[in-house]
């Protein structure tokens, strides 16, 4: 998973794309890294969401900009709006339902 290194990158990314997935994660956060392979499985089935990884602990000033308070943080936006927003605990079925509704949704208007 490409990673986003700036906060100038972070809001170009979310500007410049249709369907936006962050994920906010932590270098010594196990739980995110049992979560990613998961994520990026969900994701394959929606080619259009362009996904990328930020880390927290690297990229300080994206606790503030986007008031994230713990990790793994998960953030779905769509035309530089946020629809999606799960943290720590993640039920993936839950995820994918609101995935699927929002996605089905845009696709139908583009």
């Amino acid at each position: 998973m490409q990673k986003l290194e700036t906060l100038e990158e972070i809001r170009s990314f979310i500007t410049n794309n249709h369907f936006v997935f962050l994920y906010v994660s932590q270098e010594d956060c196990s739980v995110c890294h049992a979560l990613q392979p998961k994520l990026m499985a969900l994701l394959s089935n929606y080619p259009k969401i362009e996904l990328r990884e930020v880390e927290a602990d690297k990229v300080r000033e994206i606790s503030a900009e986007y008031l994230i308070f713990s990790a793994p943080t998960l953030l779905f936006f769509v035309a530089g709006k946020e629809y999606i927003r799960e943290e720590k605990f993640v039920q993936f079925k839950q995820l994918a339902a609101a995935i699927e509704r929002i996605y089905s949704f845009e696709e139908g208007l583009l």
